[in-house]
């Protein structure tokens, strides 16, 4: 029974570190090993970073009209189910639900895991050998401690992913500030060359697009959360631009640092480029420090995905009947059943999956539904041009051709290069669809038993 409890909500400053802590994850410590193995240019790899950026605010321009058009929680789920149909809608539900939060929340959590047992092995705490076991089971501790706190009330939720989020920001602005000054820095020029140029189209550069773009994945995160965020249709816009730009101007000058201090050839095709250039930074035992404040650091991206995640599962089983039990609160009137599904499978995917295919899997899943959002403001704008519309697009029509754009040639070639990646994100819609039919099924069947028992 609820008598007219007033819902606890969160103010702008909160959105804005649920933005920033969504985007500034494992992507950005993480990724540019994996963008090293091939692309060689100083200048081109800064440029992935910019171009992902833009791209990202980009997007994050559109999810503002869409968010203050349906300021109710649930992301795309939301809106696609508004710009094109239920059925769409469901499917970027699905997506949410099965990939969208499920999967980066493992890869943090891997990640998070990956730091913290390299430095165990490098401090002789544990053997080389046990180093891929401890990192699970680190992955596991985090993921399941962590969901246990957002089953608490929003004040303490608040307070948690505020104080995660802003030692991580530190943590990145001392590695800039320090890597530039401290570091004997490398022989190498972030000026562009005709070389470096060409790179920027090729395929290489377009399948290097998917870990930066998953570096920046998050800058839609309020959108997720919108019911829970005092006056959405200004709060909500203004928090997704304004986490974007904070990351775009941490993310680029980091990796510069990355660059500067750490010899490429160490990096390629390691995880955990934070740690490696934090030991060239500050040195072994700075760098050893360094490398568990990261970990801790991830604490507020994997934070950050468990509180968007199921307010999406919980709007499902609201419009749903045959979820309905998803959209069940807690007394903190937090979704707790839906926080518990997610984290099911989020341990899941730490037990059985790398982490680089978990980010490839991300990549083509995640962009064709937000691709799909960003088309959804054209839709809006010819289809219903009578609605009210509080905030607008900023950059109108040029932002979201940007978005659709850069985000079309990245999927176009995980198509030509990843097939069986984009094949299992085929599948994993096309098994949507059939809980979607399934669904209809049984609900058309139970409303024909009502009418017949009427």
């Amino acid at each position: 029974m609820t008598k007219n409890k007033q819902i606890q909500k969160i103010g702008l400053t909160t959105a804005i570190t649920i933005v920033v802590a969504n985007m500034i994850g494992t992507g950005v410590f993480t990724s540019l090993g994996f963008q090293l193995a091939g692309i060689t240019h100083t200048f081109t790899i800064l440029a992935l970073w910019i171009i992902g950026g833009i791209t990202a605010l980009s997007g994050a321009f559109s999810y503002g009209e869409l968010g203050s058009l349906y300021p109710r929680s649930g992301g795309e789920y939301q809106f696609l189910g508004k710009i094109y149909s239920p059925f769409v809608g469901f499917l970027s539900g699905w997506i949410s639900v099965i990939v969208g939060f499920t999967a980066p929340i493992a890869a943090a959590a891997i990640a998070a895991g990956k730091y913290s047992s390299s430095v165990l092995k490098d401090t002789s705490v544990i053997t080389e050998s046990h180093q891929d076991l401890t990192m699970k089971i680190i992955a596991i501790f985090l993921t399941i401690i962590i969901a246990f706190v957002h089953t608490k009330k929003i004040k303490t939720i608040s307070i948690f992913q505020n104080f995660f989020t802003c030692l991580k920001i530190l943590l990145i602005i001392t590695l800039i500030f320090f890597g530039f000054i401290l570091s004997k820095g490398q022989n190498i020029s972030f000026l562009p060359t005709s070389e470096s140029f060409s790179a920027i189209f090729t395929g290489a550069f377009a399948v290097s697009l998917v870990f930066v773009m998953y570096a920046y994945s998050g800058w839609n995160a309020s959108a997720y959360i919108s019911s829970e965020i005092k006056n959405p249709k200004k709060n909500m816009p203004l928090s997704l631009f304004l986490g974007t730009l904070i990351v775009i101007l941490l993310y680029v000058p980091v990796n510069a640092v990355f660059l500067y201090s750490t010899p490429a050839s160490e990096m390629v095709m390691q995880e955990e480029v934070g740690y490696i250039a934090a030991t060239h930074i500050f040195g072994h035992t700075g760098g050893i420090i360094m490398g568990l404040l990261i970990s801790i650091g991830l604490i507020s991206a994997i934070s950050s995905m468990t509180w968007a995640g199921p307010r999406v599962i919980q709007v499902i089983g609201e419009d749903y009947k045959t979820f309905r039990f998803f959209a069940r609160k807690n007394k903190n009137d937090i979704p707790a059943i839906a926080i518990v599904f997610q984290t099911i499978i989020v341990l899941f995917m730490v037990i059985t999956s790398t982490f680089e295919s978990i980010i490839y899997y991300i990549g083509f899943t995640l962009t064709l539904s937000s691709f799909m959002t960003v088309l959804g403001v054209y839709v809006l704008r010819i289809k219903k041009p009578e609605l009210e519309r509080t905030y607008k697009t900023w950059g109108y029509p040029i932002t979201p051709a940007i978005f659709l754009l850069v985000t079309g040639w990245m999927m176009f070639y995980i198509i030509k290069d990843k097939p069986i990646t984009a094949l299992y994100s085929v599948i994993t819609i096309a098994v949507g669809a059939i809980v979607y039919i399934i669904n209809k099924k049984i609900s058309n069947k139970k409303q024909q038993i009502k009418n017949e028992n009427e």
